[in-house]
C-alpha cells in the first residue's frame, strides 16, 4: 500500500511539473460542464441508451476499455488523474467530438478556372498561428475549413477564397487556426485539349460556289458539353463541335430499301432559318442501312484499356468496366473479345475469348486496377498485333481504345503513329476511341486517332451514355457499311448569294479532294445517321452580309433553263468497306425541297442554335436562349428515351450559367 501511495505522489508531482498554471475559474467551468455531460449520459435519451450490447464509439469507448484492463489500485488512481488533466487541458469532450460546420461552396465556375484541389491542413509556422483560447464555446469558435468546388467528372477546379483551417499545435492542449495562404497547394493544371477551329465564314457564291467536307458521325462533343453543364460550368468554346451536337440525335430518316445499291439514303430539305428571317437552312441527311442481327458478320474485338494512374477516378476505369459489361450482353456467342492494357508498358490480360464465356471476360475486367504512366503507343501496337491473329476472311476486326486521352509515354513521333494506324485500317482493322473522365481529356489526340483508324470517337460520362452508345447503337459503333464518305455541294449563284456551313470545321476538304480516292474521310456504321446544315442567303435578300462586286458578272440574268430553280447540286462519294475505289451519288437541291417533317427540321435547327450560342456565334443576331429553348420544346416530337427533353434542360441550365 505504501509503495502505491509513493507512486501516486511521484505521478502527481510529474503532472504538476508538466501542467500549465491552474486557472481556478476555468477549472470550475469545465468541471461543471463535465458533471452536466455525465448527468446527461446517465439519463434517458430519445435514442437507444448505450449498454454492453450497444456501446458508444470514440474516446469514451477507449477509456472504458482501458479501465477494464487496468486493475491495480494505483493504476486506477493514475488513469483517473490523467483523465482529469485531459478535461482541464482540452476542454469538454462533448465539444471536441462536434464536427466543424461546412463552409459555403462556390456554386458555378467556368471550365477555364484553374484546377486546384483542396489539400489537408498542415501545421502552420509558429509566428502565423493564433492560439484559440478556452471557454465554454471551445471548438465552436473556430472558422470552418473551406474546400474547392469539385465535380465527380470534372477535374478542372476553381480555387476557393483563402479561409482558415484547423491544426493541432506541437504544444500540449493548444489548438491553432492557420490561414490557407500559409498552406502549400499542389499545382494541378487543366491539360485538356480539344480539336476545333474558328466557325466557318460566309462564302460569296459567285466567287466560291463549291463546299466540300468529310462526314462526321462522332458525338463526343455533345457528351462533353453535357458533362460541363451538369457540373455547373459553361463548356469552353473549343470543346463545342456543332455537327457532333446535331448528330447526337435521331431524326427518323428512312433507311434504304433492301434492294437498293447504296448502303444509305440521302434526304434534303429547305426550311426557314429560325434566327434570321432573310435566310434559309438547307438540311442534308444521310441514313445508313441497319442489317438484321443474324446478317451481321463475325465480330472480333480487342479492348485496349488505359490503366494508368490517371484512370483511377470513379468516372474513368470503374465506369469503363461497367460500360463494357453492358456491351457484352449485345454480342453474339461466336463473337470474340480480347483485352490489352497499358500503363508504363503494355500487356495482354485476356486471350481471345468467345463472347459466350461472359464470366471469364467479366472476371478479367474486374481485375483491372489503375497505376503507372501511359504507354499508349505500345498498347496500340500490341492490340493491333493481337487483332491480326483473331480475324478470318469476312470478319469485322476492331480495336476499342478506352482512355482519358493522357498519352504521356511512347509518343515520340505522333505523325508516325497516325501513319501506323492508317495502315492498320487499310488492312481491315478499325479503331474506335472512347473517352472517360475530365481534367486531362486529350480530345484532340482521340479525334486524330479515330479519324486515321477509320473509326469513331465518343465520350462516356454516365452509364446512360454507355447504354445509348454501346447497347442501343452498337451496330453503328462496330459494323461499317461505307468508308471515306465525302459531301460536296455546288451552290447556284443565280439563286443563292451567300452560304455558310454550320460546323464541320475540322472536316473541311479541298475541292479537288472530293474526286481523289486517296484522301481519307469519315465512315458510316450500320444504322448511323449524319446531318449537315447550311445557312443560305437567297439572291435579293436584305439579309446579305457582303456587297456584290461592282464588276462581277450578272449570273442571274445569264442563267436560263436547267437549274434555274435549284439552290444547288449535291454530290456524295463513298467506298464499300475494303474497296479502293469510290462510288458517286448526285442529286439537285430544289428551292422547294420539303424533305421531312417540320418538327425534325425544327429540332435540328434548335440544337444547331444551341451550339452556336455556346460558341458565342455572331451570326445569330438577337436570337438567344429563350428562342432556342422555345424552338426545341415545340419540336421535341417523339422522345422515347428522353434525350430531347434532356437537351432542353441543358439549354435552360446554360442560360442560367451564362447570366
Amino acid at each position: 500500500m505504501t509503495d502505491d501511495l509513493d507512486d501516486l505522489q511521484d505521478l502527481k508531482a510529474a503532472m504538476r511539473a508538466a501542467s500549465p498554471a491552474p486557472d481556478a475559474a476555468r477549472k470550475a467551468r469545465n468541471l461543471a460542464l463535465a458533471e452536466k455531460n455525465y448527468a446527461e449520459l446517465q439519463g434517458s435519451r430519445v435514442g437507444a441508451r448505450p449498454n454492453s450490447e450497444r456501446p458508444v464509439s470514440g474516446l469514451w469507448r477507449g477509456i472504458r476499455s482501458m479501465l477494464n484492463v487496468v486493475s491495480s489500485r494505483g493504476g486506477l488512481i493514475g488513469t483517473t488523474a490523467l483523465i482529469a488533466v485531459t478535461f482541464v487541458a482540452f476542454g469538454p469532450i462533448s465539444e471536441l467530438a462536434m464536427p466543424p460546420a461546412p463552409s459555403p461552396q462556390p456554386l458555378f465556375v467556368t471550365e477555364e478556372a484553374a484546377a486546384v484541389p483542396a489539400v489537408p491542413a498542415v501545421p502552420a509556422a509558429p509566428e502565423r498561428a493564433k492560439a484559440v483560447t478556452g471557454g465554454s464555446n471551445g471548438l465552436a469558435d473556430l472558422v470552418a475549413p473551406s474546400s474547392a468546388f469539385s465535380g465527380l467528372a470534372e477535374q478542372s477546379q476553381m480555387q476557393a477564397a483563402p479561409t482558415s483551417r484547423r491544426a493541432l499545435s506541437p504544444g500540449v492542449g493548444t489548438l491553432q487556426v492557420m490561414s490557407d495562404e500559409a498552406a502549400p497547394r499542389p499545382a494541378q493544371s487543366n491539360t485538356e485539349a480539344f480539336a476545333n477551329a474558328d466557325p466557318n465564314p460566309i462564302h460569296v457564291t459567285a466567287e466560291d460556289p463549291v463546299s466540300t467536307f468529310s462526314i462526321d458521325v462522332d458525338t463526343a462533343s455533345y457528351s462533353v458539353v453535357r458533362n460541363a453543364l451538369m457540373h455547373g460550368r459553361l463548356p469552353t468554346p473549343e470543346s463545342v463541335r456543332i455537327e457532333e451536337m446535331v448528330n447526337y440525335f435521331n431524326y427518323g430518316y428512312p433507311g434504304p430499301d433492301a434492294q437498293g445499291d447504296a448502303p444509305f439514303t440521302t434526304h434534303v430539305s429547305v426550311t426557314q432559318t429560325p434566327w434570321n428571317p432573310g435566310t434559309q437552312l438547307v438540311r442534308i441527311g444521310i441514313q445508313g442501312a441497319l442489317p438484321a442481327v443474324e446478317d451481321r458478320p463475325p465480330l472480333n474485338l480487342v479492348f485496349l484499356i488505359d490503366t494508368s494512374g490517371s484512370m483511377q477516378n470513379a468516372d474513368k476505369l470503374p465506369l469503363l468496366k461497367q460500360s463494357f459489361a453492358l456491351m457484352l450482353n449485345q454480342l453474339r456467342p461466336e463473337d470474340q473479345v480480347a483485352i490489352v492494357t497499358y500503363a508504363g508498358s503494355a500487356g495482354q490480360v485476356l486471350a481471345p475469348t468467345a463472347a459466350a464465356d461472359r464470366a471469364t471476360i467479366l472476371a478479367a475486367l474486374n481485375r483491372l486496377e489503375a497505376g503507372g504512366s501511359t504507354a499508349g503507343q505500345a498498347g496500340l501496337q500490341q492490340a493491333y498485333r493481337l487483332a491480326d491473329t483473331m480475324g478470318q476472311e469476312g470478319d469485322v476486326n476492331r480495336v476499342i481504345l478506352a482512355t482519358d486521352g493522357d498519352f504521356n509515354v511512347g509518343l515520340s513521333d505522333p505523325e508516325a503513329l497516325k501513319d501506323y494506324i492508317a495502315r492498320q485500317s487499310d488492312g481491315g482493322t478499325y479503331l474506335s476511341v472512347l473517352g472517360f473522365g475530365r481534367g486531362n481529356l486529350d480530345d484532340a489526340t482521340m479525334q486524330a486517332l479515330a479519324q486515321n483508324g477509320n473509326g469513331t470517337a465518343a465520350y462516356i460520362d454516365t452509364l446512360n451514355e454507355a447504354q445509348k452508345l454501346l447497347v442501343d447503337q452498337l451496330s453503328g459503333a462496330l459494323f461499317p457499311i461505307a468508308d471515306d464518305v465525302k459531301i460536296q455541294v455546288e451552290f447556284n449563284p443565280a439563286t443563292v448569294a451567300e452560304y455558310r456551313l454550320i460546323g464541320y470545321e475540322t472536316r473541311a476538304l479541298r475541292r479537288e479532294d472530293f474526286n481523289n480516292d486517296a484522301v481519307d474521310a469519315g465512315e458510316i456504321g450500320a444504322g448511323h445517321a449524319v446531318t449537315a446544315l447550311y445557312e443560305v442567303t437567297p439572291v435579293g435578300s436584305d439579309a446579305r452580309l457582303t456587297e456584290p462586286l461592282r464588276y462581277g458578272s450578272n449570273v442571274a440574268s445569264d442563267q436560263t433553263g436547267t437549274g434555274a430553280d435549284e439552290i444547288g447540286f449535291l454530290r456524295l462519294r463513298y467506298k464499300a468497306p475494303g474497296s479502293d475505289s469510290s462510288a458517286l451519288i448526285e442529286q439537285p437541291i430544289g428551292a422547294d425541297a420539303g424533305g421531312q417533317s417540320q418538327a425534325e427540321a425544327g429540332f435540328a435547327s434548335a440544337i444547331a442554335g444551341f451550339g452556336q450560342l455556346l460558341r458565342d456565334d455572331s451570326y445569330l443576331g438577337d436570337w438567344g436562349w429563350d428562342e432556342a429553348i422555345a424552338l426545341a420544346n415545340a419540336n421535341r416530337g417523339e422522345d422515347p428515351f428522353g434525350y430531347r427533353a434532356e437537351a432542353v434542360q441543358l439549354m435552360r441550365l446554360a442560360q442560367s450559367l451564362s447570366q
